[in-house]
């Protein structure tokens, strides 16, 4: 398995197909990292949509989702699920971040958070506006998700 990007290094870019779900309607496009300079990214990497734990982290966010847009920033949840079952995912719970889609498990591996048979390492990377890594955390074993608390508090001190 690959390392984690260091900290103070530039974030691995990307290009993943996601979902964002607006009131009712579902708008799917590419989400590509460096095109989103000039604002702090949050990529929360989680094992899968609808799982217990996952379905809490996705909603906490989503639920206190002013929070991180009130400092300019922006929540990004990625799983290996393709754009259906994130679709199903965002509508039955509600979430209005954008869930991206990594099937073949590129970019958790780029990130080095990929899992052998378990999919991924639960994991939060927070990338400066500059896209720069600026704070991590990777879980030993997924059971828990850093709050919305902990997240803002690194954003903030980027400011």
């Amino acid at each position: 398995m690959a390392p984690t990007p260091e900290l103070g290094a530039p974030a691995p870019d990307f290009t993943l197909p996601g979902i964002v779900l607006s009131g009712t309607e579902v708008e799917r496009r590419d989400f590509t990292l460096s095109a989103h300079r000039g604002k702090p990214i949050v990529l929360a990497f989680y094992p899968g949509d609808d799982t217990p734990v996952c379905t809490k982290q996705m909603c906490a966010y989503n639920n206190e989702l002013e929070k991180f847009t009130g400092i300019g920033a922006e929540v990004w949840g990625i799983s290996p699920q393709d754009l259906e079952s994130h679709e199903k995912f965002a509508r039955r719970h509600g979430l209005q971040q954008p869930l991206l889609a990594d099937p073949d498990k590129t970019v958790i591996r780029q990130y080095g958070v990929a899992l052998k048979g378990l999919g991924l390492k639960r994991s939060v990377f927070l990338v400066d506006a500059a896209g720069v890594l600026r704070w991590k955390h990777v879980a030993t074993f997924g059971l828990t998700f850093q709050p919305v608390a902990t997240l803002t508090e690194q954003i903030a001190a980027l400011a």
